[in-house]
Parts: structure tokens; C-alpha cells; sequence
């Protein structure tokens, strides 16, 4: 289910177009699509079902194809066009037949490299491309998976005069890259001490500016975020998410965030205390500030028993607060964190307690939020529990399933009938119900052209209407 969720919420995270990176490096673990080998092999595959396909279900294609270019792109690769119409460098325009020698091209974008550098496995790259593999946190050789001993680059003179020389002689101009590197980005991760220090400043607005480069920081690199933990940044973050600064707790709260994107510091935001002070700007904070204290707590709920804590500390009541009146964002945002949430029972008693079924249910009846799926998704977790199932499992509630088994999409087909399938199990009654309103016509449609997981809810509904008839 946690899967499931996460392509939910990533295939329908169009406001800005951008993905949650750690939704995206979590999909990408469970899908075994992180290494350059793999991924190649799944581009492959999709061109063979695109072919397959001949241009029909052309929405999930263009799904299917945006979700492999996110994995390739924090994975340090370039390649964007699987359609085998492959884009010409623009080196290569004149004389596109040129064979040009496998050790000169990057083995991440296939380019030849103009600024080639050697990694610790004794592999050369081209620098642009291996420093975004490590900046998404990567630690291995893209090409051979081994371990990185450390990170650091160094220039391969000798196999850049060899591309030099060549290029010369085909008559080839490339733009060679400098070998100076990222003296930008040393300066900046040199100002994280002082920039950790200015957080515990008595001057309000240093403070305000500390915060904010820091939030910054910390969305850029895993190393950063290693500096701001070794330079005690944690702890002076922690306790500016209480200060009755609006700004203030939008930037801190967000760079718990940030920083909980590594997944040891899951356990030691938690542990230092950060929770309830996330709950209180997800309580009163500015509509940024809950919005981005929702994500905070789905990140951190990654972890089981975060999970716990964050329902202990009265986490749950807000967020489904938030699902019911914030904005689009805000509400996706919290749909997130109570889909992972109550994951642990006791939380699905504390999102019954706060009226989570009425907000749902809302959410169902507004067509402009487009989060079908995610609402039954979460009314699917709560229905599998017996002592949420009878508040959840009543007769208006069967016949929203069912228009939505009609009408919906094949997505939405599939989250409904999952759901009418969990109550129809355990409440013949309702299954009845379902069938006066002209189920079972719409069963024998999905059973044969609805999704594979589609499909096999329908035919069990099929089944079992056929034991309550």
C-alpha cells in the first residue's frame, strides 16, 4: 500500500512538476531501477510496450515514461527521450556517422566528455554527470555498483589531451569543460558553521537569514545536510520551530524536512525532540508552514516507530484538520501523511476520532481536487480494520463506491472496487445493496477491460455476488 500511494501521489503531483525526491528514491529501491544497467534494460522494455501498444492507453505511457525519467534523472543520467528518436549533440550534426571511441563517452550520458574525471573506483566520467550521481546520494560507481571509498574527483589530463587530439584531427570543435570544479559549492559549505552559529544570534532578523540559506542548504545535497548535523545545526534548528516568528518556523520546518530526507535522520529529529513543536506549526503556522509541517511528518513517519510517537503526540487530529480545509497542497500533503500514518492501528482510531470518514468523504464529492484515489486508498486501510469497518461501511457510503465503479476512472475502478470488496467480505449486506444499484453490469466490464488488479476485484465481487444473491 505504501507503494501504491507513492506512485499515486507522484503521478498526480503536477502543481510545480516536481516529484518529493524521497518518494522518488523510495520507488526506485523497491522497483530495483537505481543503477545505470537496470535502468537502461527497463528503457528497453518500455520501448518494446510502447511499440506494443500502438499508440493506444497513451495517459499511463506518458505516466510510465515521466516516472522513468525522474528515476533517471536522480540517478545522474541525461538520456530524457526513450522514443528512440535520440537527439544529435550538436558536435555531431555535420557528420552524425562519425564512429567515435567508446573510452571517450561518458558512460552516464553517452556524451563525449569534456571534462573527464576519475571517481575511487578507477573509473573516468564526465564531471557534470558524476557529481549529479553523488549529489543525489549516490555512493557507488554507476558502472560498476562497488562502493566509493571517498568521493573525491580528479582530472583525467591524460584522457582529455587524447579527446583533444582527436577531436582535432576529425575537425570536431567541443566546448572543453575547465577542471576547476565546485569552488562555488565549497564556499557555500563553508558558511554552514557560521551560518548554524547566526541560528542562536539575539539579532531576529540574522536569525531570519540564517534560517532561510540554511533551509536551502539542505535541500541541495546529502552533503550539506551531513555538515549541518556535524556543525550541531539539529538542535539550534529544533528549537527555532517554536519561535513565534512566522517566517521563522516556515524556513526551520522546512529544513527538518529536508534534512529527514536521509533516513538516519529520521530517528534523531525524533528523538531531539522536533515532533510535537512540527505538530504545533502544523496546528497554527502559516498556510506554507502546516503545509510543509505535513510533509515533514509523513517523511519522519517512515519510520515505524515515529509512526507511533507522531499519533501519541496528538499528530493525527490536525492532519486530518488540514485534509479537510487546507489547500489543494495542503490536503495532498495530509493525505500523504494519514495514508503512512495509519499504517499503525491505533492511529486509525484517532483518525476516526477526528472525523476523518467526513473529510474523505468530502474530498470524494470535490471533483476539482482530483484525489479520488487518494481518499479511497485511505478509506481501503481503514476498512481492513473490524473496528473501523462499521463506520466506514454504510449504505450512502456503498453507493458513492459504486458510481465511482461506473464513472471513474480505471484508476479510481480499481481503488473502489477494492474497497467494496474489503466491506462486501465482511457485511453481505452491503453487497446487496451494491448489486440493486446495477453493480453487476459494470463488474462484467471491468472483469474484462479494467486494469490487471482491476480485473481480479472484479471477478472476486462477480464470485461473491453471486453467494448473496
Amino acid at each position: 500500500m505504501e507503494l501504491s500511494m507513492d506512485f499515486m501521489m507522484i503521478i498526480q503531483n503536477k502543481e510545480d512538476g516536481k516529484a518529493d525526491r524521497a518518494i522518488l528514491e523510495r520507488l526506485a529501491k523497491k522497483l530495483e531501477l537505481q543503477s545505470l544497467a537496470d535502468l537502461r534494460a527497463e528503457t528497453m522494455a518500455i520501448k518494446k510496450l510502447i511499440n506494443e501498444r500502438n499508440g493506444q492507453q497513451q495517459e499511463s505511457t506518458k505516466h510510465i515514461i515521466e516516472l522513468l525519467n525522474k528515476f533517471k534523472e536522480i540517478a545522474g543520467i541525461d538520456e530524457k527521450n526513450i522514443l528512440g528518436d535520440v537527439s544529435i549533440p550538436k558536435y555531431l550534426e555535420k557528420c552524425p556517422s562519425l564512429m567515435i571511441p567508446n573510452d571517450f563517452l561518458c558512460p552516464i550520458s553517452l556524451e563525449i566528455m569534456t571534462d573527464p574525471v576519475i571517481i575511487a573506483s578507477g573509473r573516468t566520467y564526465e564531471r557534470r554527470s558524476i557529481q549529479k550521481w553523488l549529489d543525489a546520494g549516490q555512493r557507488t560507481c554507476p558502472k560498476t555498483q562497488q562502493p566509493l571509498a571517498h568521493l573525491s574527483l580528479a582530472p583525467n589530463f591524460a584522457l582529455k589531451n587524447l579527446i583533444l587530439q582527436w577531436c582535432e584531427k576529425n575537425k570536431l570543435e567541443i566546448q572543453m569543460g575547465e577542471s576547476e570544479p565546485a569552488a562555488e559549492q565549497e564556499e557555500r559549505k563553508e558558511d554552514i558553521p557560521s551560518l548554524v552559529k547566526d541560528l542562536s544570534s539575539v539579532n531576529l532578523d540574522v536569525q531570519r537569514k540564517a534560517a532561510k540559506k540554511i533551509r536551502t542548504l539542505s535541500k541541495e545535497n546529502p552533503e550539506n545536510r551531513a555538515l549541518i548535523l556535524e556543525n550541531g545545526g539539529l538542535p539550534a534548528i529544533i528549537s527555532l520551530v517554536s519561535y513565534p516568528d512566522k517566517k521563522i518556523q516556515e524556513n526551520t520546518v522546512t529544513a527538518l524536512l529536508n534534512l529527514s530526507i536521509d533516513e538516519t535522520n529520521k530517528v534523531l529529529i525524533a528523538k531531539g525532540g522536533a515532533i510535537p513543536l512540527i505538530i504545533e506549526v502544523l496546528k497554527n503556522g502559516s498556510v506554507e508552514g502546516q503545509e510543509n509541517s505535513a510533509a515533514a511528518l509523513f517523511s519522519l513517519s517512515m519510520i515505524d516507530e515515529n509512526k507511533a510517537a507522531i499519533g501519541i503526540l496528538g499528530g493525527i487530529a490536525p492532519l486530518v484538520g488540514l485534509l479537510r480545509d487546507g489547500t489543494i497542497r495542503g490536503k495532498k500533503d495530509a493525505a500523504t501523511a494519514i495514508f503512512n500514518l495509519i499504517l499503525n492501528h491505533p492511529n486509525k482510531f484517532r483518525a476516526m476520532e477526528a472525523g476523518i470518514v467526513a473529510a474523505l468523504l468530502k474530498i470524494l464529492g470535490d471533483k476539482k481536487l482530483d484525489m479520488v484515489d487518494e481518499a479511497l486508498s485511505i478509506f481501503l486501510l481503514l476498512a481492513s480494520h473490524p473496528n473501523c469497518r462499521n463506520e466506514v461501511g454504510t449504505t450512502s457510503f456503498v453507493e458513492i463506491l459504486v458510481q465511482i465503479i461506473k464513472e471513474g476512472t480505471p484508476k479510481n475502478k480499481e481503488c473502489a472496487l477494492s474497497v467494496l470488496l474489503e466491506l462486501g467480505l465482511n457485511n453481505n449486506s452491503l453487497m446487496v445493496h451494491a448489486l440493486g444499484f446495477g453493480l453487476h453490469e459494470h463488474l462484467s466490464d471491468i472483469a474484462k477491460t479494467g486494469t490487471s488488479r482491476a480485473q481480479r476485484k472484479a471477478n472476486s465481487l462477480i464470485q461473491l455476488s453471486c453467494k448473496c444473491s
